[in-house]
């Protein structure tokens, strides 16, 4: 997988078990998806679209059956882990919006603690996956360092423990220090939000317990302070002073009275969360060496500046000179294992090729191929080779479908022929027969034979690459991306989840999407906010725990025009924002025009075109894109609409040639003979129809695409 690919979907396909037969829904369809992009993927129901999706949160219905290919993410087939591992990834690295907010909401809890449940329970789980992943990779680095060395017949084992010991300690103190920060600064921020909350409510003069209120509110203010938030000084005490006297007045307290303390606790708290914030990790090394020294005077650009050069003159340029070594010396044993394996790769192919295979010989290949690529893997890299990884898992299960196959086949046919004898006596009889004859369902060893090959190939083609590019390999590049992954690993180690914390950072994610009042609408329940504004909430609780990707399921087909447009607005600010990668499902090519990067058009299971958005709006080549764009509405098109004519194939029996054929009246004749590749058009738009072969005749797309493109075109220069 390619370093900005985040996601990679290749070769999928999904079926379901249906009374009337096998439906084929998704049929060898494969995309990726780009860190910071977004992939919008458009078609009419039934195409494939949520299906796709489904499969990529594994939430696939129990009647799928998954025939073939693979979803790769953080070097793991997501088709392929348990619900254990899946559970670390849904809702936390993957998260989804669907059509219909109510399905994501529990109608019975207020919107405020599905929040914050979420985000207690996740962070949890952080903290623990933290600890495990910062501890083995320390102590992996250390065992290749001295493997290296041993290779070098020198012995610094005690060297390297002390450096290991070294920084295993220093990033204990960053974790205090950053420990203590974190809780004032979620005090502080929970702060914010309950100051902003009473202010509004006493100018509104509404019914408040205002003693209760200002308890909560200097409690938290005392505990926001610290050298890198709310810092001691005498303006900052004053405050906290007159409010711990509005405190003791009790319930005597003027609310008229205390209104200019608490705007005045407000703006100090805004300044101290707007502050930059200290490197921890540079300054747990300063304090770790010099445990008793006062650097709270310094601004935070001067610490930052002086604790690095501190840690990169005392510590961190030796270490990495160091890890270099283990780095290059476990790199250089994983190729050598690449090299010596690739023979034996090529020997699998031509194997499962012949066709002539058996259970226990291909059980064998299984066993001695998964050991030996599971050892040839360079554990000590951070940025995980999703093919070498789920090799183990995609090539066992590949062998154990087609052998299965061979065993379900007869079964299959000898049940279905027994019923269907049945069937016939009813039918000879002159009788209509009560029940449904349920067609075979049939595995194809072809397709599962195939699929072995190709799990094999690809690993092929992967360690090409890798020892390819030994070369230009950088060994102080990879040392930097452990240290930084384990800086990070230390980092979650603190991050802190109660529930006052959680509750503020609720209200903040209410407020950033864009829900007005969020302090009091925190304890609403779902039915008191209208469609749009519910919708609202499933993105915020999607966002929650901080997700590389959002996958939207039609998230805005139930609602009207206006709020549509707010809802894209709002998704396409907290991608930008937020950096998140994101996969928009759509029937609709008119809602992601201003939103997604690229298009990947589905019809009948299968993507027919994907480019750009620019090449799929300026530059259409499939008839089935040109129908969509001629069916959809715009302010200026003075022409009448073109309905797509026809219904969608029924995928039980799939056409023989181009599914859209029946629907196309530019269809040639081959399309309904031979299904068509998908054509380059440019190294980023491809297109499967024939009318881009060389020998096909010369089409014009619908005159209502030309004059909108036309138009679109005059707009823009």
């Amino acid at each position: 997988m390619n370093k900005d690919v985040k996601l990679s979907v290749n070769n999928l396909k999904i079926s379901f078990r249906t009374d009337a037969g096998k439906v084929q829904a998704v049929r060898n369809i494969s995309f990726d998806l780009h860190k910071g992009e977004t992939l919008a993927i458009v078609g009419e129901s039934g195409s494939g679209k949520s299906v796709t999706s489904k499969a990529i949160m594994g939430i696939l219905a129990g009647n799928s059956i998954v025939e073939g290919g693979e979803i790769l993410y953080d070097g793991q087939d997501l088709l392929k882990i348990s619900e254990e591992d899946y559970h670390k990834i849904r809702g936390d690295k993957i998260a989804m919006i669907f059509q219909d907010p109510m399905s994501s909401l529990n109608p019975i809890m207020k919107v405020g603690r599905q929040l914050t449940e979420a985000m207690i329970l996740k962070a949890k789980t952080g903290t623990k996956n933290a600890r495990y992943e910062f501890n083995t990779k320390l102590k992996l680095l250390g065992e290749v360092i001295n493997a290296a060395d041993e290779n070098l017949g020198v012995d610094n084992k005690s060297v390297v423990a002390e450096k290991l010991k070294i920084f295993d300690s220093f990033c204990i103190a960053s974790t205090k220090v950053e420990g203590a920060f974190n809780d004032a600064y979620g005090n502080a921020t929970q702060l914010e939000v309950e100051i902003d909350n009473l202010i509004r409510f006493l100018e509104l003069k509404r019914k408040i317990e205002l003693d209760d209120e200002l308890k909560s509110i200097a409690k938290s203010f005392n505990e926001a302070f610290n050298p890198y938030v709310v810092v001691h000084n005498q303006a900052n005490d004053d405050c906290l002073a007159r409010l711990v006297a509005f405190v003791k007045q009790g319930k005597k307290v003027d609310g008229e009275e205390v209104l200019p303390t608490l705007k005045e606790a407000l703006a100090i708290i805004k300044e101290a969360l707007a502050k930059d914030k200290p490197n921890f990790f540079t300054l747990g090394y300063y304090l770790y060496c010099n445990p008793n020294a006062d650097v709270t005077t310094l601004a935070v650009n001067e610490l930052n500046q002086m604790t690095r050069q501190y840690l990169d003159n005392n510590f961190m340029i030796d270490f990495i000179r160091t890890a270099e070594k283990g780095v290059l010396y476990s790199h250089k044993l994983s190729i050598e294992a690449k090299k010596a394996l690739l023979p034996e790769l090529r020997v699998a192919i031509d194997y499962f090729k012949s066709g002539d295979i058996d259970q226990k010989t291909s059980e064998k290949f299984v066993k001695d191929l998964n050991a030996k690529v599971d050892k040839a893997i360079d554990r000590l890299s951070v940025k995980k080779n999703s093919t070498e990884y789920v090799f183990h898992t995609a090539f066992e299960t590949a062998v154990k479908e087609y052998f299965d196959g061979i065993k379900k086949n007869p079964v299959e046919e000898k049940i279905y022929l027994k019923n269907k004898k049945k069937y016939d006596a009813i039918v000879a009889k002159g009788q209509e027969p009560d029940w449904v004859l349920k067609p075979q369902v049939i595995v194809d060893l072809d397709l599962k034979l195939a699929n072995i090959c190709r799990v094999i190939e690809k690993l092929c083609a992967s360690y090409e690459m890798d020892i390819a590019n030994t070369n230009v390999f950088d060994a102080n590049a990879h040392v930097i991306e452990i240290i930084d992954f384990l800086k990070e690993q230390a980092s979650r180690l603190v991050v802190k989840m109660n529930d006052r914390i959680a509750k503020a950072k609720a209200i903040k994610l209410l407020e950033e999407v864009g829900i007005p009042e969020p302090a009091t609408r925190f304890n609403q329940y779902p039915f008191e906010f209208s469609g749009g504004m519910r919708q609202r909430i499933v993105i915020a609780i999607a966002l929650s725990a901080n997700p590389d990707i959002l996958i939207c399921d039609e998230p805005t087909t139930a609602l009207d025009v206006t709020i549509q447009a707010q809802i894209l607005e709002l998704i396409n600010n907290i991608k930008r924002e937020r950096s998140l990668s994101v996969i928009f499902i759509t029937h609709n090519l008119g809602v992601v025009a201003n939103m997604a990067d690229r298009i990947a058009v589905m019809y009948a299971g299968k993507i027919v075109e994907h480019g750009t958005a620019e090449e799929i709006f300026y530059e259409p080549a499939h008839p089935y894109t040109w129908a969509l764009l001629s069916s959809m509405p715009d302010l200026e098109t003075t022409e009448k609409l073109e309905s797509i004519p026809g219904t969608p194939p029924n995928m039980i029996y799939p056409p023989k040639g181009d599914a859209f054929a029946a629907r196309n009246k530019y269809a040639l004749e081959i399309d309904f003979e031979l299904e068509p590749p998908l054509f380059e058009i440019t190294p980023t738009h491809y297109a499967a129809t024939w009318l881009l072969h060389p020998n096909a005749p010369k089409v014009e797309m619908p005159a209502i695409i030309k004059a909108r493109i036309a138009r679109m075109t005059k707009e823009r220069k």
